[in-house]
């Protein structure tokens, strides 16, 4: 039993400044947005993906935010492609680090070729038998990727022999060569009408990166001179243009690579400054959005949490103004219903104008 004297002693919650939760009403919600906004107030994941998009907002709202999306995973061939054209086409995105596979799969995606469902009953030896390569429940056909070498050797044909290229100047080329040609929606096509750079820091681990290393073979058993790549290009490309932000935001889905070498261009400017004494500014990350299930406990770099990045200089601390989201959830749920939800917010209130 609860004296008078506990009762004083005990808080209410609202004396304290505590955020009330509310229950999810379904039946009064009527649109994306009103869904994700109310589970903002609810608890767990969906709480997560609730004030993830407030945090989306409020990055895109910023016109002084400079923003970047890292994407790994197999989302281009998981028909994820699509949301990231999206985020592209409406001026969300300034930058985009991916895996060299995302982009190879979002070019045979982009020049209208098909992925297709796997069916279970086909072993995988079957599939190899049939140049169906599995990825999870998906397929990718070898003649799609053949295709794409074809693509990616008609491109090369353009350029001058010896030209030393880097990922986004390469893929700059193959998205004018969609522009051109294909009449769909492809990511490289949108970057290229937006002038986004899309780098692939591990270019080598794809098929886009093996038919370079291949078309190069041939020009050399030709007696012609091969095509240089040199992966600190796009380290200094990407460098100069944080360098010319003083507000950064991340987007992330997944994380690997291109989640870790867009995060460390801040430690790359610090100790740039401090060991070569250029004056370096400093750049961190201060909005932060993450869709990714893997946790801190298995001990890989995808888990890592945004804590984690500030002790490395990487994000600015919420002290100090950091506003930083994490959803532990598959992105092929959470990351359609986010983005859709965002859509619908500035459609009501547009960037700069007044509410409809």
């Amino acid at each position: 039993m609860t004296s008078k004297r506990d009762e004083d002693r005990y808080g209410t919650g609202f004396d304290d400044g505590l955020e009330p939760l509310v229950p999810l009403d379904l039946g009064h919600l009527d649109s994306v947005n009103a869904l994700v906004a109310a589970m903002a107030n609810t608890a767990f994941g969906g709480r997560r993906l609730g004030e993830a998009a407030a945090a989306l907002e409020a990055m895109v709202r910023d016109e002084s935010c400079f923003r970047v999306v890292t994407i790994s995973g197999a989302m281009t061939i998981a028909k994820q492609g699509l949301v990231l054209c999206e985020m592209i086409d409406r001026g969300w995105v300034q930058a985009i680090v991916a895996t060299g596979a995302l982009m190879t799969h979002g070019v045979v995606e982009g020049a209208g070729m098909t992925h297709f469902k796997h069916r279970a009953t086909m072993s995988d030896k079957q599939l190899f038998e049939r140049g169906y390569n599995r990825i999870y429940d998906t397929i990718e056909l070898e003649r799609n990727l053949d295709s794409t070498e074809q693509i990616l050797d008609a491109v090369l044909s353009k350029v001058e022999p010896g030209t030393m290229l880097c990922s986004h100047s390469l893929l700059t080329r193959i998205g004018q060569m969609l522009d051109q040609h294909a009449t769909g929606r492809a990511i490289l096509r949108s970057a290229v009408k937006r002038d986004v750079p899309v780098y692939v820091p591990a270019f080598t681990d794809c098929e886009l990166g093996l038919d370079f290393a291949i078309h190069n073979r041939r020009l050399r058993m030709t007696g012609q001179t091969p095509f240089g790549f040199d992966p600190f290009l796009d380290l200094e490309d990407f460098a100069a243009r944080i360098r010319a932000h003083e507000t950064l935001g991340i987007f992330t889905i997944g994380g690997g690579v291109p989640r870790n070498w867009a995060q460390q261009v801040a430690p790359f400017l610090e100790i740039t400054a401090n060991r070569l004494g250029t004056g370096e500014p400093i750049r961190r990350y201060r909005y932060a959005v993450r869709i990714c299930p893997e946790p801190e406990h298995w001990g890989g770099l995808s888990g890592c949490s945004y804590s984690e990045g500030v002790s490395w200089g990487k994000f600015v601390p919420v002290s100090e103004g950091g506003r930083h989201v994490e959803v532990h959830a598959d992105a092929t749920i959470a990351w359609p219903i986010l983005v859709r939800a965002v859509i619908e917010r500035l459609e009501a209130r547009p960037l700069g104008g007044r509410q409809r």
